[in-house]
Formats: structure tokens, sequence, C-alpha cells
């Protein structure tokens, strides 16, 4: 179902060829213009085959769009295909004109003819994507840690060194990458660097970026035989107050496989000279260093939305996660952009498996519903980190049998917190 456009609109495929005007309406959306060492420093990581748009009718582009080809972390099972939706923007003068519907309907009908049963986000705006049908699935926690901090004690973390470097992508990507992805096994939503570009940008540091901090660092955790075990992207921001230092550690981005690499690292980073306090990046809202500080209560926590999930194909989406209990239940599922997906589905599971997680098929049904939501909601619970409850107890589900909520709820959940450590 895709929106009709003004006389003279068309949806196109966006080239390489047309690179700088494709970026030259993201600039003018987002009001910014990178400078031009900026751009010689950050890699063209635009999946040029997938990048979309709108041609106004004298056949400049009014508005572009564009997507990676991902592979996202689901509860319990393999990651699912999935197309992160990325570049969206619309000139300032062609706004108000319903490109951005159009060009999210194109972005679903590629999605389903790609095979990917799943969309998502990082939204610039919260309040955009709702209304087509994305849900906020994910919150990310950024900590504030004065320095000195103490922390318990975890075993083998004594046993662990710590090595600090001027970031040196050549040298410390495959480190990064490598630590990145064993330390997010079993966590959903984290997404890993899928292209070459991506893992460029990951480590990029030109000095637009910097904020008057120094080039990127590399707190690297390592064991007895030198395998990395946890790392931590950082830049220290000069500041004395009346001849006191006051320089703040800026963590762009931290990984750990364990709990005594975690320790480890944040022993180090705590405990560095000349500075005050030091700022995360995004983690986990259960983040291991919750647990570990013996106050956490002087920790300045900020929580904001991480990544947002659409459901393109609804059984196959959920057919490609597993669930943390039994479950027999039917939705009665509303989805206006995608009527394939509104109506009446009855969720099964399977025998439990030996990992105590139940695998699910969604078939059509018209049997009455128990339950009755909005594709957004159920995208929001997809990665196990919203609580169907919630949304009830907001006015967002209703339950239309006794029992179901709860049923539906615990086998959503999921004992790890969502979360992607990286924007796109």
């Amino acid at each position: 179902m895709t929106p009709a456009l003004p006389d003279g609109y068309r949806l196109v495929r966006v080239p390489l060829s047309r690179n700088d005007e494709f970026r030259e309406v993201d600039h003018l959306a987002f009001g910014y213009e990178p400078d031009p060492e900026t751009v010689a420093q950050v890699p063209d990581y635009i999946e040029w085959d997938r990048a979309s748009g709108v041609e106004a009718p004298d056949g400049s582009l009014a508005a572009v769009h564009a997507s990676f080809d991902f592979e996202l972390p689901v509860p319990g099972a393999a990651p699912v295909e999935c197309a992160g939706l990325t570049w969206v923007g619309t000139r300032p003068d062609q706004r108000r004109r319903g490109l951005l519907s159009a060009m999210i309907a194109d972005h679903f009908a590629h999605c389903q003819e790609r095979g990917e049963p799943v969309s998502a986000l990082y939204a610039a705006e919260s309040s955009i994507y709702g209304r087509f049908g994305y849900g906020s699935a994910a919150d990310e926690l950024r900590v504030t840690v004065q320095r000195g901090a103490a922390l318990r004690d975890v075993p083998g973390s004594e046993d662990l060194v710590v090595r600090f470097a001027k970031l040196d992508a050549g040298a410390h990507g495959a480190l990064v990458e490598r630590v990145h992805e064993a330390a997010g096994r079993g966590r959903p939503g984290w997404i890993r660097r899928s292209t070459d570009t991506l893992r460029a940008t990951a480590l990029a540091d030109p000095p637009a970026w910097r904020q008057g901090g120094e080039p990127l660092r590399l707190a690297s955790v390592h064991d007895a035989d030198g395998e990395p075990r946890a790392y931590a992207l950082l830049r220290r921001k000069e500041e004395w107050v009346d001849n006191i230092p006051k320089t703040k550690v800026v963590v762009r981005e931290s990984a750990a496989v364990d709990a005594a690499a975690a320790h480890r690292l944040w022993s180090f980073l705590l405990d560095m000279d000349l500075t005050a306090s030091v700022q995360s990046g995004p983690l986990p809202v259960d983040d291991r260093v919750r647990s570990l500080l013996v106050d956490a209560r002087d920790t300045a926590p900020k929580i904001t939305d991480n990544v947002w999930v659409r459901l393109v194909d609804l059984p196959a989406a959920l057919a490609a996660r597993r669930y943390s209990g039994p479950l027999d239940v039917v939705l009665d599922v509303a989805d206006t952009r995608l009527p394939a997906n509104a109506g009446r589905w009855r969720l099964t599971t399977g025998e439990v498996g030996p990992d105590g997680a139940y695998d699910l098929q969604a078939t059509r049904t018209e049997d009455d519903a128990d339950l009755a939501l909005d594709v957004r909601e159920l995208g929001a619970a997809y990665l196990g980190g919203r609580s169907l409850a919630a949304f009830a107890d907001a006015g967002l589900v209703e339950e239309r049998r006794t029992g179901a909520l709860q049923a539906a709820s615990a086998a959503f959940a999921w004992p790890l917190a969502p979360l992607c450590t990286w924007g796109f």
C-alpha cells in the first residue's frame, strides 16, 4: 500500500553517481554540513544498492532513505534478516507532501522483496516512527561515575592486564570487532557491523567529532595468553577548576566478554590520573557495572530509547525468535500500513528445549481474540525488553481472556535486556 505522491513526484532508486545530491538532502534535512576533512576521514558506508528517494517534478531529489543488510539478534535463536533503515530525510521545502509516507511504504515493499521479515532503526525524532508501526524495543543506559568509585570483587579480575594506546584502526579494528561479537552473544539487538565500511566508521575519529577532547584511545583487557577480553574506545577531555583536575573520561563504546573482564576494564577507567569522572557509552539497562558498583546511587544514570523494531512479515518474524514460557494465545493485531499482518493470529509454542525456551508458530485463525494490540506494541516487545502487561496497564493492549496477558507477557520476556551498541 504505497500512498499517492503529488503530481510529478516519483519514487526512484538512487545510484552512487548521485552521492553528492543524496547527501545534500540529508544535510538540509538534519541541519548540518560536514567539513571536507571529516568527509575525507569517514568512509562512505551507504549501501548504494539499497538507497532510494523521491524525485521532484524537476528531477531533483526531494527526499531520500537507505537501509543496511543486517542480521538482528533475537531472543534465543539465530539472528533474523533485518533491514536497518537509515539516512531518512526530506528537504525542508518539500515537507508536508506525503513523501515520508511513500518512502516508508517503498521501504517495506523492498523488505518483502528481499525476504526481510523485520526492519529496525534509530529514531532521530521519537514521535515520528510509531505511526509507521515501529515500536521502541530497547533502552540504553548511560552513566557518569566518579573517579575512585568502589567495585565489588570479581574472581579472576586481578589476573587480567590492561593495555592503553592511541587508537589505530588498522592495528586495533580486528580486536574491537572480535570482542564486540563475543560480548554480545545471547543479547537481543546486539547488531554486528556487517561490512568493512561500517567497521571502519566505528573507529573513525575526525577532529570535528572530538568536541575539544583528545584523539580516541583504546583501553583493552587481555588474559595471560594475550587474548582480548574487553575494550573501551575513549577520549579524555581536559578540564581544570581552581588548579584541580576535573578531566572527564568519555567512552564512545565498550564491551566485555565476562564479569572479570568488565571489572578489570572499569577498575582501570575509574583510576586514571588527572581525571574526575567517567561517562559511559551506551550500555544495556542490566549492564554488569550496575551490579558491580558498591554504591550505584551517585552515577547520574540517563536512560533513552535505543533501537526501534518493525515487524514486516508478522508470522515469519515471530517464529524466528524463541520464548521464555509456553503459550497458546490468539492476538488481534492492528496494522494499517501492512494489512497482511492485520487480523487474528494464534501463537502456539511447541515442546520446551534443553535451554528452557520454546519455539513458536503463528497461524491465521478465526477464533476469538485473547489479546488485542497494534503492531507497534508487538514490535516493541519483540526483543524481550518491553512488557505486554505494562502496555496493557497504559491502555495499549486489551486483554479479552483472563490469564492471556500474564502468559503472553511471560513468554515474550527475555532474561537479557536488548541493546544495539552503535547508531546507524
